[in-house]
């Protein structure tokens, strides 16, 4: 009978090879345990002769308990949020927070499109999970961690007591913004939004919206723009991006008898797509209209020092790692605030006041 050609050699055959326990085989390996440089090199002359290369990680996640894997739940596409400088730097923080575990980053979405994925939130093989995006489908995702048992922590967002939130000061960070154009003398303001309902509706900013809203970033930056301008209007954008920006400026600026005089952008992308409509439609920046931010990013291509409401989207990630490691080690993290800064550049001005560019 010809030999099982997927026979799989495991320790105990490396370790009857060797001459020793399989628990010193697996020492050895592990290099974790007080085994001689001698049987040391024995064991591993076993295993190469036997073509062994190692315990199968699987096995040992299983006897620790843990998976050696942190998810991070991203609200979009892995393509669109890779084309957010705010996401990467989030992530980047992310992985210096969790740099004392020794483990690796999952990278998850939850679009809300069925089926997309094998690996999903609801089965990913992860230690904990760090909630990232201002998703109106925060709600959704945290639901199915707490089904599974999963620890997690979530950047932004109303998470609930269980859940540490790592958050910025969007609501007052936006009303400095906006008392700022206040104070340039605007009063016809408009608004172009993030998501506000896990559907990404995309078009004029209604009340029935509002009450189905479920991104509490947006619904924040929004308040604070309307503690200033209660009689604000404006649009819903379905994502935070430069052509989502262009499409619903285009909306607000064609008509001439109701322009606003200038727009609050909650986001740098979508501020970036605004001032491509406005150029388009050949209006001046900051003469015809004035443009805010947030975020405080560079944007690829933009020809303006904008200005923004600047957040240390850095040390968000990087404090939500290092909550990620005081979960996995049974200390219970805190929720974090960080505030935000008003960066004055050159696409803000009084109404009517052209500067000439530099």
């Amino acid at each position: 009978m010809e030999p099982d050609a997927v026979t799989r050699t495991t320790l105990a055959d490396v370790a009857a090879r060797a001459g020793v326990s399989p628990s010193t085989a697996s020492l050895a390996f592990s290099g974790s345990g007080p085994v001689s440089d001698a049987t040391k090199e024995r064991v591993l002359a076993a295993a190469s002769e036997l073509g062994y290369a190692g315990p199968d990680p699987r096995a040992r996640s299983l006897r620790r308990g843990r998976s050696g894997i942190v998810g991070v739940v991203l609200e979009e596409r892995v393509r669109a949020a890779f084309l957010d400088p705010v996401k990467i730097q989030m992530l980047d923080g992310i992985t210096e927070g969790i740099a004392p575990l020794g483990a690796g980053l999952l990278l998850l979405t939850d679009t809300g499109e069925p089926g997309e994925h094998a690996v999903s939130i609801e089965s990913a093989p992860v230690d904990a999970v760090v909630l990232i995006g201002c998703s109106p489908r925060l709600g959704v995702s945290i639901e199915a961690l707490r089904r599974r048992g999963i620890p997690a922590v979530a950047i932004e967002g109303a998470t609930g007591e269980d859940i540490p939130e790592i958050s910025i000061d969007n609501r007052q960070a936006t009303r400095r913004g906006a008392e700022y154009l206040r104070e340039l003398g605007h009063a016809d303001v408009a608004i172009v939004t993030l998501p506000l309902d896990a559907g990404r509706t995309r078009g004029p900013l209604t009340e029935a919206l509002l009450q189905a809203g479920t991104n509490t970033t947006a619904l924040e930056r929004l308040a604070g723009a309307r503690e200033v301008f209660p009689a604000a209007t404006g649009r819903v954008a379905g994502a935070s991006s430069i052509e989502q920006g262009l499409e619903a400026a285009r909306a607000l600026l064609t008509d001439a008898a109701g322009r606003p005089t200038a727009i609050i952008a909650q986001s740098d992308l979508l501020a970036a797509g605004v001032i491509q409509a406005a150029e388009e439609l050949g209006l001046h920046v900051p003469g015809d209209l004035s443009v805010l931010g947030f975020d405080g990013i560079r944007v690829d291509g933009l020809q303006h020092d904008l200005t923004t409401l600047a957040q240390p989207s850095v040390a968000k990630g990087r404090a939500a790692g290092e909550a990620v490691v005081q979960l996995l080690s049974g200390e219970p993290p805190e929720s974090r605030c960080f505030t935000s800064t008003l960066h004055v550049g050159d696409t803000t001005a009084s109404p009517g006041v052209v500067r000439r560019r530099r």
